[in-house]
């Protein structure tokens, strides 16, 4: 998943953040003189920035003082060409890249191997038998926000399965309420709700497409099927609050806004990180709810897509790099940005809201049907030149339109796609 907007949509409801910081390090220049900093390049800005200064805080006066980059959507460039000012530790939102960057990556060391071997990681971060990596911040794609109040006044409930959901929304609508709102501006909200249909629906291809080597996902009729699976909520009349040309310019945060603020919509997907911005954005703090993305059927497992920000350490690695991310992979380091919400930890099941614990403890229950963010791993294909525009092309062509559009809107999706694939 691209960080393009979530980054921005996280200043929302905060002041600008600084740019630069030294952590652990105060009287450095006395103690330190002219110790070289350790850098970390981050995605983060403003709250999720401060939340992370706040992690540095916690881990008390170190050796050598520590300077925070924030890259935001340019993360990438850490891997740029060794120089005096290259960052030491890159904190990745997209782990999937790590192979692609082998050559730039010293090994994880041997204390610290295992945590990057841990389920669903592992894939990523190892190769070859030698880690590169370990998880940070892990993030639960499946989650939909929104307002109990809205469905009590309907007499509804969460959907248990994809049938119930599509229900759900025919009740809603019938009551003159928008059930979903879309934030299409941002590419990577398209691809997270196609993931969940498809690993709900066909596992056995979502695993395929992303650990093949060269996928071919308009060769997939599951991949297909789940297409129109999708296309059945998408192009229901009266389903997206504001319509499809509200949906394109609305960016995360809006949506957010539209559900819970304004109180245009019913309902939302949105990552446990959006959990501060929901709750600064509530107009009634008690009426805020959360499910998870239903089973397509009955005896399937819901789907659980995850994402999250792994820390690795471009080449050559320093003795003070590597004791900084011992440092802040120690289970406690992450406390103080757990406090603030929108932060899970892997493996980690305490010490949440109950809405993120719940969340959590889906991420380790035996039974799910559990996937790293598939466009994470299909390289450009799944970026904004590729799954991306594909999605917005199909959400344009049949957004509250009608079932009927769909057969036809699949069929010019699969062939946009093959022209990526090629």
């Amino acid at each position: 998943m691209s960080p393009t907007s979530r980054r921005a949509f996280l200043q929302a409801g905060a002041g600008a953040a600084a740019t630069l910081a030294l952590a652990g390090c105060s009287g450095a220049q006395d103690v330190l003189g002219l110790k070289r900093s350790v850098r970390i390049a981050v995605s983060w800005s403003s709250a999720e920035l401060r939340a992370f200064h706040s992690v540095l805080d916690g881990l008390g006066t170190l050796r050598y003082p520590v300077e925070v980059v924030p890259l935001g959507d340019d993360i990438s460039t850490a891997f740029g060409p060794r120089s005096t000012r290259r960052p030491d530790i890159v904190m990745l939102p997209q782990p999937g890249l790590v192979a692609q960057h082998l050559r730039d990556l010293e090994s994880m060391p041997d204390d610290l191997a295992d945590r990057g071997r841990a389920r669903l990681w592992d894939e990523l971060l190892v190769h070859d038998g030698t880690t590169y990596g370990v998880p940070f911040k892990t993030a639960h794609k499946s989650a939909v926000w929104y307002r109990p109040s809205v469905f009590e006044q309907v007499g509804v409930e969460p959907p248990k399965l994809w049938s119930d959901w599509l229900k759900l929304n025919r009740s809603l609508t019938s009551a003159g309420i928008r059930p979903l709102a879309l934030a299409a501006g941002d590419g990577w909200v398209l691809t997270d709700f196609l993931e969940n249909v498809l690993l709900g629906s066909s596992p056995p291809t979502y695993r395929a497409l992303s650990t093949a080597t060269h996928p071919r996902p308009s060769e997939q009729p599951a991949f297909a099927a789940a297409l129109r699976l999708l296309g059945t909520m998408w192009s229901a009349p009266g389903t997206l609050a504001g319509g499809v040309e509200r949906s394109l310019t609305q960016q995360f945060p809006d949506a957010i806004v539209e559900v819970f603020g304004y109180r245009r919509a019913a309902m939302v997907l949105a990552s446990d990180f959006a959990e501060p911005v929901v709750h600064s954005f509530a107009a009634d703090p008690a009426d805020i709810g959360l499910f998870t993305f239903p089973s397509t059927g009955p005896g399937t497992a819901p789907p659980v897509v995850v994402g999250g920000d792994v820390m690795v350490l471009p080449r050559p690695a320093g003795d003070d790099a590597k004791d900084l991310v011992r440092r802040l992979a120690a289970p406690a380091a992450v406390d103080p940005w757990i406090a603030t919400g929108g932060f899970l930890a892997d493996g980690r099941t305490t010490g949440y809201s109950p809405e993120l614990t719940r969340l959590a403890e889906q991420l380790v229950t035996p039974g799910t049907s559990l996937q790293f963010d598939l466009s994470d791993r299909l390289g450009r294909l799944g970026d904004i030149n590729g799954l991306w525009r594909v999605l917005t092309d199909f959400l344009v062509r049949i957004g509250n339109r009608g079932s009927d559009l769909v057969p036809d809107a699949v069929a010019a999706a699969l062939a946009e796609l093959k022209k990526v694939e090629h």
